[in-house]
């Protein structure tokens, strides 16, 4: 079987370092992506099987990419999971999660426990 394609749009390069990295043990092909216009570029190439997506990037932000994504552009089939150390009230989080089809507190997951949860997504 094929190694999932992953995209991850971090603009933090030390966290983008870390994921990278351990998706690539993991067995992943990886992208990183550190702004929002780039991350969406590459995203609309529909080459991914999962985009990591952190909220907070420069350029355009990470929940104006995942509605564009999911509304404008539905013929991308990529997994969309949100990484994220921003603080949301409930409602927000329930906007975000209702077009996602994932969300993590960044502060709360290694870069092996991420490899593992990403391990859990079916294509």
């Amino acid at each position: 079987m094929e190694a999932k394609k992953i995209l991850i749009i971090e603009d933090e390069k030390f966290i983008g370092e870390l994921y990278k990295r351990a998706l690539l043990q993991a067995g992943y092909m990886v992208t990183v992506a550190e702004s929002g216009d780039k991350g969406l570029e590459e995203a609309l190439t529909g080459n991914f099987d999962i985009i990591l997506l952190d909220i907070m990037v420069p350029g355009i932000l990470g929940v104006d990419i995942l509605k564009k994504i999911k509304y404008e552009h539905p013929e991308i089939k990529s997994k969309i999971i949100i990484a994220t150390n921003l603080e949301h009230d409930e409602e927000t989080r329930k906007s975000i999660e209702k077009d996602a089809d994932g969300y993590l507190i960044k502060a709360e997951i290694t870069p092996v426990e991420l490899a593992g949860f990403i391990d859990q997504i079916e294509i």
